[in-house]
């Protein structure tokens, strides 16, 4: 393997919990009421410092997409998942965009977001906005 060239954004940011690496800017960010199996995760325009997985055709909520799981490149660990291809007209807007779970991320002030086991899945992000 050569050498890691990992990128520094300014800004608000969003960094892998287990190694701090910066993963994507605030105003990247698409949509915030997304699930994912360990809770809520955010759509991204654009997320850097990534490696891609294999893409496999997963059924989501909304269908059933082409996806590839995303690796940070400073620690190795899943941090979401990028859409490659969406099956269905509607949800075409997601091609190309990533996912990063919250539980897997540290925030712009530097908190990390935890599995709730009480939270219930379909909730409102209104309260994030």
């Amino acid at each position: 393997m050569g050498r890691l060239f990992v990128l520094s954004l300014e800004g608000k940011i969003y960094s892998c919990k287990h190694c701090r690496t910066h993963l994507a800017l605030c105003e990247d960010i698409v949509s915030k009421s997304f699930q994912s199996r360990h809770g809520k995760a955010y759509l991204f325009s654009k997320v850097v410092n990534v490696t891609c997985g294999e893409t496999e055709e997963r059924l989501m909520m909304t269908g059933m997409h082409t996806v590839a799981d995303i690796f940070c490149v400073g620690c190795g660990s899943i941090v979401g998942w990028k859409y490659e291809t969406a099956h269905e007209k509607g949800q075409k807007y997601k091609e190309g965009k990533s996912v990063l779970e919250r539980v897997k991320i540290s925030g712009p002030e530097g908190n990390n977001y935890w599995v709730s086991h009480g939270a219930h899945i379909g909730g409102s992000d209104a309260d994030d906005a």
